[in-house]
């Protein structure tokens, strides 16, 4: 019964994750500002949730890892930034689809980084990802944007991995409390970064991109952390690892049917091979990674 809960609660969080695109989209400020008010809203909503599952006592386990917390919100703050720029430049779709090249990247780099052994399965599923991020890339039909928002995406994928490894250094810390501490750390990090670069424009914001905002930190980012961790207490790691792909499925779903942006075949086929092969690595694989987008 608890873990038929929690699959519900996985489900939901990926589908929710997954139509973020589509409100990103439509909201007209610069993509740092959109990353910094949604870290508010999270960071809001998860000391509420911290505090009241007891939990805020577990921030003295961070004692003397204040800079791997802060590279660790560092790497979700660009990983938030440049996906949501990816959205400027291209389709949620390939947004999406270059951002999960992400397990792919961490496998590679575990093996150069904690001298972890390469298999020959995760070798071959390195070679056939990186095939198809080749595809996704090399035949964008949006010409030099979509190339430049592919990239953004694939950019937002390295933080991504960044993020994971942090999370290793940081050790074996609740995953609410260290995500919540992220979110701290994250917008200690991006204030000054929007202050020098864009500027603060919500002053000037719409009421429909007011409300697209609200939703995207509210819904998307502190009621969806919160559940997505309550699903993970009721989860194998490789059960929540599977059903973590449905959130690239959604958007893509949402970017074709909802947004109406065009996918080719290509992409499509190069996409498949994208997440067709990083699901395969996942299989048998207990190490499930606990910070999403």
């Amino acid at each position: 019964m608890l873990q038929s809960k929690a699959r519900i609660q996985m489900i939901l969080s990926m589908i929710i994750f997954g139509t973020i695109g589509a409100f990103v989209k439509h909201i007209h400020l610069p993509s740092a500002e959109i990353a910094l008010w949604r870290a508010v809203a999270a960071f809001l909503m998860l000391t509420a949730a911290a505090a009241a599952s007891g939990k805020l006592e577990h921030i003295r386990s961070f004692k003397g890892r204040i800079r791997m917390l802060f590279g660790s919100g560092a790497a979700l703050a660009f990983n938030w930034i440049l996906l949501f720029e990816a959205y400027r430049y291209t389709s949620v779709a390939v947004s999406t689809l270059c951002y999960y090249f992400a397990p792919t990247l961490i496998v590679i780099l575990s093996v150069a980084i904690f001298r972890e052994k390469l298999k020959v399965k995760q070798a071959v599923c390195f070679a056939a990802s990186t095939a198809g991020l080749i595809l996704v890339i090399g035949v964008s039909g949006g010409g030099s944007n979509d190339t430049v928002g592919a990239l953004y995406g694939l950019g937002a994928a390295v933080c991504y991995a960044g993020v994971v490894f942090f999370n290793k250094l940081l050790g074996d810390i609740d995953g609410l409390v260290r995500t919540w501490l992220q979110f701290g750390a994250a917008m200690v990090i991006m204030v000054p970064y929007v202050v020098f670069t864009c500027g603060f424009a919500i002053g000037g914001i719409d009421p429909k991109g007011a409300a697209l905002l609200l939703v995207v930190g509210v819904v998307h980012t502190g009621i969806t952390y919160c559940m997505y961790f309550a699903a993970l207490s009721g989860l194998r790691g490789q059960q929540a690892a599977i059903l973590s792909y449905i959130d690239p499925m959604v958007a893509i779903l949402v970017s074709f049917f909802v947004l109406g942006e065009n996918i080719t075949v290509p992409q499509i086929a190069g996409g498949a091979m994208i997440i067709g092969f990083a699901f395969l690595n996942e299989v048998n694989t207990q190490d499930k990674l606990e910070s999403r987008k």
